[in-house]
């Protein structure tokens, strides 16, 4: 069992809304993901930096140690204060670089030689006795201290004792917070700018998706506002996207719905408009009949003529209405020959005529057998009704490229011009009949008309030479 949101009391989220939630939450995720990418990015560009930087500082000391000559004596170095001095007076640190040098022995509190720098005094490494202890004594030549004041990067080279003189080491210390916090700057700019984009778009998601599912509201509203009574409203279509194939495809139905309401109507219409004769004549008879056997023999008679014209009017009518279903053809291959010599030999028994085939066409075409022969003999039946015995009536097919008739031709009165145009009609059989009476309700030719339609052809009226009527059924092939 489906239950909707509207049968649960919840609220209905309209599509815009879902859509621009979607793309907000797609936005904000690819954002996100760009500044903690680019943040880690730049954090480990830092890292590297610092690295290069150490490495090159100790590598440049540790190339000085043997080629260093003292400016005062001229020879070597002879104690590793000295030289640590003199190797510091000509260096430049970078902003938040220590350069320093301990001499001492390792895990005592050693003595610091540095140079003159502008560090704040709570993060100076110079100052820190016990941060200096531990790297004094450390046996590595890299590492990482973990201070209250931040932390620290630092590495050493290590200076043996000479003549009696303590040993030293050279530090190269590195204070990474502010490098880092220029890539956490960076990260909340872009936060930052992220927000603001997040915003923009939903302002713009939300004009631009309203004005796409405009037609979709429009269809709704539509749809909302339609009635049996009133199908002619249409949604106008813009552009040549999904959304404007939606609104031709609405459209398209409502002409659907239209064409099947109105023959459902004009079949209503016409079964109460021809009916309603026949019924009242039925009716008539019954209270008008009396006691007398010869009478209601007669009543009888009249009556069951009437129910049987109603019941084939019906028929017709069903006939018609299923004309509008797209399986009211059933199109197969069909030998024309067979088809136009099966027709004449059924006809030749509706009426005392001159039965003649006129011509065969040896192709095979596509169309209904049982609907195409239906036409052709009520074409038949037509062209004896208004014709006498003796009459010519001729049955025959024919085929020229692209294009295949079939016709029944007369030698009757004919059909004045004016009724000409209206005889195809429901229930119409012209301002003036020719040739005998009938008793016909005027949905023949409608029918032939339907069925020459359902094979996406025509059916229309020509002059037979001579005198009289040919109707012809003219279909379109693949050759």
């Amino acid at each position: 069992m489906t239950v909707s949101r509207s049968s649960l009391g919840l609220p209905r989220i309209s599509a815009r809304v879902r859509i621009l939630l979607w793309l907000l939450v797609v936005m904000a995720v690819a954002l996100g993901a760009v500044a903690v990418t680019v943040r880690s990015i730049l954090q480990r560009d830092v890292d590297h930096r610092i690295s290069q930087l150490l490495t090159q500082e100790t590598g440049e000391f540790a190339n000085f140690v043997p080629q260093g000559v003292d400016p005062d004596t001229g020879g070597r170095f002879d104690t590793a204060d000295r030289l640590l001095r003199v190797y510091l007076q000509r260096q430049y640190a970078d902003p938040d670089e220590e350069l320093l040098g301990l001499t001492g022995r390792p895990g005592a509190r050693p003595d610091v030689i540095r140079q003159r720098r502008d560090l704040p005094p709570d993060s100076a490494l110079w100052r820190d006795t016990a941060s200096l202890t531990r790297i004094h004594a450390s046996e590595k030549s890299f590492g990482t201290l973990e201070r209250p004041q931040g932390e620290l990067r630092w590495a050493k080279v290590a200076i043996g004792p000479s003549e009696g003189r303590p040993p030293g080491a050279f530090v190269v210390a590195f204070h990474p917070e502010r490098e880092r916090a220029v890539a956490d700057k960076t990260f909340w700019t872009l936060l930052a700018l992220s927000g603001v984009a997040l915003l923009m778009t939903t302002g713009i998601g939300w004009a631009v998706a309203g004005r796409i599912l405009a037609p979709v509201r429009l269809v709704r509203t539509t749809a909302a506002e339609l009635t049996e009574q009133d199908l002619t409203r249409r949604i106008p279509v813009e552009g040549r996207d999904d959304i404007a194939a939606l609104a031709e495809t609405f459209n398209a139905m409502l002409d659907r719905l239209e064409q099947a309401f109105a023959a459902q109507r004009v079949f209503v219409d016409d079964a109460g408009h021809e009916l309603r004769t026949p019924i009242t004549i039925v009716r008539g008879h019954l209270e008008l009949m009396g006691d007398d056997p010869a009478d209601r023999e007669e009543t009888v008679r009249l009556v069951t003529d009437e129910l049987d014209r109603m019941s084939r009017i019906v028929e017709d009518l069903l006939l018609l209405a299923g004309a509008e279903r797209p399986d009211f053809v059933r199109p197969e291959p069909v030998q024309l020959a067979e088809l136009t010599a099966d027709v004449f030999v059924k006809v030749r028994t509706l009426g005392d005529r001159e039965w003649q085939l006129d011509g065969v066409a040896d192709r095979e075409v596509r169309l209904d057998e049982q609907r195409m022969t239906q036409a052709m003999v009520q074409l038949a039946q037509n062209a004896v009704q208004h014709t006498v015995p003796g009459q010519r009536i001729r049955i025959g097919s024919r085929a020229d490229a692209g294009r295949v008739e079939l016709y029944v031709a007369d030698h009757g009165p004919g059909i004045p011009p004016e009724d000409a145009e209206v005889i195809f009609e429901r229930f119409r059989r012209g301002t003036s009949r020719r040739g005998t009476r009938t008793s016909g309700a005027g949905l023949g030719l409608a029918i032939v008309r339907a069925i020459a339609e359902g094979h996406h052809g025509r059916v229309e009226l020509r002059r037979t030479e001579g005198g009289g009527a040919t109707f012809v059924i003219t279909l379109e092939t693949d050759s």
